[in-house]
């Protein structure tokens, strides 16, 4: 089916001066996560990703991008030297790309333009309009910390299996968080509500603990990333990381986000036993100033 093109029009259509602002700041500050589609990003120009969020309205998304999302897009996607002029600029860039089919219908298009229907249509918990235009479009989060029978790891035929406590349980008093396994792994063992045994058949041997910060520069606008080796340490051996994955000296490592959600690097544990490379501010949480960002420092491996 042909859309007409005052249709197209009147949804994207943006001010030439902003589309060309929305452009460049797109390719400057956004496309490494929405030309790849890292942690859910709708990719630009796709329109299987871009469809659910259209529907929704393009206020809707102006508000996503400005204020962040639950899917872990930190506020104007950590970009917060952009006003928010820029981000509702780079947003209707993004939409302009976005393939006919995946526009809404007339019909639509008139009622996400009334502000009464549009809220109804997308703000959680607003009845059937609701229902209807949100929940169908979302998948359901995956379920975690399956019970040991049902967790595609133990033979749930083995009555040993139904023995084990299950993981909700068993993390009921730990630390929480809002990644991976819900767990703050860190946080647990500085309260001691772990103590992993450092030495498997010695009971009384202790980790051997670095307390130094390796910072590296990151290019672009994103904070530079912040490595402690202290929460690493306090679990890991040095032989699990050096030599094999990071030489120990300065410029012999070439780490890209893309490298690490292939699963080398970083990523032979993030996003598998540690927490997962959404979690953007864990790791970039030092300011480009040189001031230390809040006090966030990244857990290390921990069991998902």
């Amino acid at each position: 089916m042909r859309i007409p093109g005052w249709l197209l029009a009147a949804f994207c259509a943006v001010n030439g001066a902003l589309a060309a602002d929305g452009k460049t700041n797109y390719e400057q500050r956004c496309a490494v996560c929405h030309g790849a589609g890292i942690a859910g990003a709708p990719r630009l120009g796709n329109a299987g990703d871009w469809a659910p969020r259209v529907a929704r309205g393009k206020e809707a998304m102006h508000r996503s991008a400005l204020l962040g999302t639950a899917r872990g897009m930190p506020p104007k996607g950590g970009q917060v030297d952009l006003s928010d002029a820029d981000i509702r600029a780079v947003v209707d860039y993004m939409l302009s790309r976005v393939p006919a089919a995946a526009r809404p219908a007339p019909a639509a298009t008139a009622a996400l333009s009334n502000p009464a229907v549009a809220s109804s249509a997308t703000e959680p918990g607003s009845g059937a309009a609701e229902a209807n235009a949100f929940n169908r479009l979302l998948r359901p989060p995956a379920k975690r910390n399956l019970p040991p029978a049902e967790d595609g790891i133990h033979d749930p035929a083995a009555d040993g299996t139904h023995e084990l406590q299950a993981p909700l349980a068993a993390f009921s008093a730990l630390p929480r968080s809002n990644a991976g396994n819900r767990v703050d792994w860190v946080k647990a063992l500085a309260e001691k509500k772990i103590a992993p045994r450092w030495d498997r058949d010695k009971p009384e041997v202790v980790a051997t603990v670095m307390d130094l910060n390796i910072v590296r520069e990151v290019k672009g606008s994103m904070p530079d990333v912040v490595y402690p080796h202290k929460q690493h340490t306090e679990w890991l051996d040095c032989s699990n990381c050096h030599p094999a994955l990071f030489a120990p000296q300065k410029g012999a490592n070439q780490i890209s986000m893309a490298a690490i959600l292939l699963g080398e690097k970083c990523g032979v544990c993030h996003g598998k036993v540690a927490f997962p490379v959404s979690e953007c501010r864990l790791c970039h949480s030092r300011k480009k100033d040189g001031a230390a960002a809040a006090a966030v420092v990244p857990p290390p491996a921990a069991p998902r």
